[in-house]
């Protein structure tokens, strides 16, 4: 059903607009230097960029001193997903979300797993043109209850992502994004009042590894944009994709953890997902499923009631359990709904209540 959606939003897209160029729009967060110079304040890189030259991630340009994104109304992928895929499990399971993607992001992690969009500018890849109304009009037609952000790094197109989520909650629709969390305070704080859930990469929980592996990112900015969706009160989930030799240690999981139950509680659902080689990560194998369960173990010890394994379809762990009697909340197989015990937010067996986006 979700392909057949899919390629009947492609369709209609293509038919009433077809595939066209860049639009450009003037850019929101950024200062004026001097000699027509400016400065993005999007996010903590904080791009010095020269007239004509564009900011690392290579969605925003400089044109004579105005800062312009080249991502509005420029969408690279547009798809139903299940909500799972994204993933969410604890957001409106079994229901489909319109995805949506430019071009483009301000990380260049050697493992990324969406490397051929996310590691392209968007006048290097096929596009859509989609304006906002647009897109929550799809939403609407093909009767999805929520639009997530996500394949690539929404913050890169915020302007975009920003104009869609208001017309989406004044439509009723929920609006979700996955993201890496390399955003600065400011244009967090305002998104994060059109957002309903926010599922953050946590890439690994050590400055080196966002150093070596993410081109000289920090760790420091992601965990502030964790805690500040967490204190938002907008639903949190945490994806780790944990690699071999690189940050999948006994010592820096648990770390990981017991930072979780500490700054945002133990009803933070967390996501352990299989690494497969992809894009410059290629020399490294599968994580082994062994090395997936004594993570999902220690952050149980640790005290966190949701931990999942993903990319492992069929596997226990990614069922959700009631943290309280133990029962079977939602049977997962991979994207799919075996089960759901959740009556009301509340587990049906014994009525605890449970962390999530229900209705």
């Amino acid at each position: 059903m979700f392909k057949e959606k899919l390629f009947l939003i492609a369709i209609i897209i293509f038919l009433i607009d077809g595939v066209c160029f860049s639009q450009e729009k003037e850019a929101l967060y950024w200062r004026k230097l001097e000699d027509k110079n400016v400065q993005c304040l999007l996010c903590p890189r904080k791009c010095i960029i020269f007239p004509s030259r564009r900011g690392y991630c290579g969605v925003r340009i400089n044109h004579n001193g105005k800062l312009f994104t080249l991502g509005y109304n420029n969408p690279v992928a547009i798809a139903i997903d299940p909500i799972e895929k994204k993933p969410f499990f604890h957001v409106l399971p079994g229901t489909g979300a319109l995805s949506i993607a430019v071009a483009g992001c301000n990380l260049r992690c050697v493992f990324c797993q969406n490397w051929n969009i996310s590691q392209k500018k968007p006048d290097e890849t096929i596009n859509y043109y989609a304006t906002p109304s647009e897109i929550v009009a799809l939403a609407k037609k093909y009767n999805v209850p929520s639009i997530v952000f996500t394949y690539t790094e929404p913050t890169v197109f915020y302007e975009y992502m920003l104009d869609i989520a208001k017309l989406a909650k004044d439509e009723g629709l929920h609006v979700g994004m996955h993201t890496c969390g390399y955003i600065n305070p400011t244009p967090l704080k305002a998104l994060l009042q059109y957002m309903d859930f926010v599922n953050v990469d946590l890439k690994g929980f050590s400055e080196e590894f966002y150093n070596k592996l993410g081109n000289g990112a920090s760790l420091q900015p992601v965990l502030k944009t964790i805690k500040a969706i967490k204190e938002s009160g907008v639903h949190l989930e945490i994806t780790t994709l944990v690699i071999p030799t690189k940050n999948d240690s006994e010592k820096e999981i648990r770390m990981m953890c017991e930072w979780i139950r500490d700054n945002l509680g133990i009803d933070v659902p967390l996501h352990l997902s299989r690494f497969f080689p992809q894009f410059k990560l290629r020399n490294i194998p599968p994580t082994p499923i062994a090395t997936l369960k004594k993570a999902y173990h220690i952050a149980k010890e640790v005290g966190l009631k949701y931990v999942y394994i993903g990319n492992v379809p069929g596997i226990e762990e990614e069922s959700t359990f009631c943290p309280h009697c133990g029962e079977v909340l939602i049977r997962r197989s991979g994207y799919t709904i075996l089960e759901n015990n959740i009556v009301d937010g509340k587990c049906k067996f014994c009525k605890e209540k449970i962390e999530g986006v229900w209705k």
